[in-house]
């Protein structure tokens, strides 16, 4: 699903996630791999609202300042990305939310995220934390 969209998605992922920038391939690859497994049990019409909605932001600056998201500098591509997340139309909001969380969940699943951050996470819960 990624691949077509794959620059966009990236940038996005910088816009959300900065430290992503410092990825190597392997970890993008990582990431993406993530995204695409989390994606996998939901239903194609939802995967390609999900690429067109990418699509969408990549050829959204183009109307205020004559380039597309990828081509935007840092501060430019966060003010796209906060516009789409207090629109006033619910469903950009949504879609906006949905791919942040995806975003999210693909930089921090990252087992090298995890460890950088203390994550630790542990079958038996908050009972980890008492033995």
């Amino acid at each position: 699903m990624l691949a077509p969209v794959r620059r966009t998605f990236r940038a996005i992922a910088v816009t959300v996630v900065p430290e992503a920038s410092a990825l190597d391939e392997p970890g993008w690859a990582a990431l993406e791999g993530l995204v695409e497994k989390a994606l996998e049990p939901r239903p194609d019409a939802m995967k390609r609202q999900l690429a067109a909605f990418v699509r969408a932001i990549e050829h959204l600056p183009r109307v205020r300042w004559g380039r597309g998201f990828t081509d935007l500098p840092p501060d430019r591509r966060a003010r796209v990305l906060s516009a789409l997340e207090h629109a006033p139309l619910l469903l950009l909001r949504r879609g906006f939310w949905g791919l942040r969380t995806l975003v999210f969940l693909g930089y921090y699943a990252r087992p090298e995220a995890a460890a950088a951050i203390g994550y630790r996470a542990d079958a038996r819960g908050w009972e980890a934390r008492r033995t």
